[in-house]
């Protein structure tokens, strides 16, 4: 089974993924770094959605489970 690129290491009480680690390289990013790496085309797999006023990275709609957030 393929490995997931990136996975979330915290989550808010409200449930918001607030850091993520890539898998590939090793790095941890918080929400915010993790936004402007998709941004600058670093993460072809995601792309950024406003939600509640706040960008949020979230996984491309596909059949894969393997590039799932969460």
């Amino acid at each position: 089974m393929p490995y997931k690129r990136v996975t979330v290491t915290q989550e808010s009480s409200s449930g918001r993924n607030m850091k993520f680690r890539d898998n590939h390289t090793g790095a941890d990013m918080t929400r915010a770094a993790f936004v402007r790496e998709i941004e600058r085309g670093n993460f072809p797999r995601y792309h950024v959605r406003d939600i509640n006023g706040l960008k949020t990275p979230v996984s491309n709609p596909d059949r894969s489970e393997n590039n799932n957030l969460g």
